[in-house]
């Protein structure tokens, strides 16, 4: 469990006996609530007024991953159509848009989750995949490795060339370096 003095202006809430387990190295921004059984590995950034909601299922987070401003992970617990659950599994380098939400599916290492996305329970975004700004990825859709989509319901653009995957690389790097000044900033402005 973290410490929360270390995470000014972050709610972390334990429930039904599970807390969120955040690597040292990973910044969660002001105003963030997360809540349950969530997992963020080293060098990922939550960014300002995220919520990430694991009370009926979990919510694993990779390393690196960056989950922009005003986005809202949760997942599902166990259904008639779902006995598993859908819980919500985030790879590695992955890059989540500002205002996404993201609910019970899978993103692969390096997948993209455009501004304003939503992608549904059991859906999957494969690695070097990208869901476009505003795309919807309904229920069970799978992305194939380095497919674009786009739309609601989100369908198939076009494969993604190497200048593209670079760009969401570049991406990656940005904000695990950015995330640095800011927690820099963020722990300068607690100082009395």
């Amino acid at each position: 469990m973290t410490d929360t003095s270390s995470r000014p202006g972050v709610r972390l809430i334990p429930i039904h006996g599970k807390a969120p387990r955040i690597h040292e190295s990973a910044f969660i921004a002001p105003g963030c609530t997360i809540v349950g059984d969530v997992t963020i590995g080293a060098g990922s950034s939550i960014w300002y007024n995220c919520v990430l909601r694991a009370d009926v299922s979990s919510i694993t987070i990779g390393e690196r991953t960056n989950v922009q401003d005003g986005s809202v992970l949760h997942c599902d617990g166990p259904s008639p159509q779902y006995p598993d659950g859908c819980p919500l599994v985030i790879g590695d380098d992955v890059l989540i848009g500002h205002m996404a939400m993201v609910h019970g599916c899978i993103i692969e290492d390096r997948g993209f989750v455009g501004l304003g996305a939503i992608a549904m329970n059991k859906a999957v975004i494969a690695s070097d995949a990208m869901l476009a700004a505003g795309a919807m990825l309904t229920e069970n859709k799978v992305m194939g490795a380095r497919e674009l989509w786009g739309g609601r319901p989100a369908r198939k653009m076009r494969d993604l060339d190497d200048a593209a995957i670079a760009g969401m690389k570049l991406g990656v790097a940005h904000y695990a370096e950015n995330a640095k000044h800011h927690a820099a900033a963020v722990a300068a402005g607690e100082q009395p």
